[in-house]
């Protein structure tokens, strides 16, 4: 995948983020390879885990199977966008 795809996942993610998790834009904005997110972020609940990951399939055009959904996928920004990124290329 080249930069730009990347580029347009990454700001995908970071608006699910925002407008699923009521997260502010500057707050998302911020956000590296590293941030924390399941634990770190109250907002980022089972609940909401769930709508966040339907908001992503459609923004996307991905499928997401229950069975793809662990903690590792959640951990970090950057563990998000690869996962969503690979999703993307399959």
């Amino acid at each position: 995948m080249n930069r730009e795809g990347t580029d347009e996942i990454e700001h995908a993610v970071r608006e699910v983020l925002r407008d699923a998790l009521g997260l502010p834009e500057a707050q998302v904005a911020s956000f590296d390879a590293e941030t924390p997110l399941f634990g770190a972020l109250p907002e980022l609940d089972s609940m909401a885990v769930a709508g966040m990951l339907t908001e992503l399939e459609d923004r996307l055009g991905i499928t997401i199977d229950d069975d793809d959904v662990d903690g590792d996928i959640l951990e970090t920004f950057g563990a998000l966008t690869r996962f969503a990124a690979e999703k993307v290329a399959a």
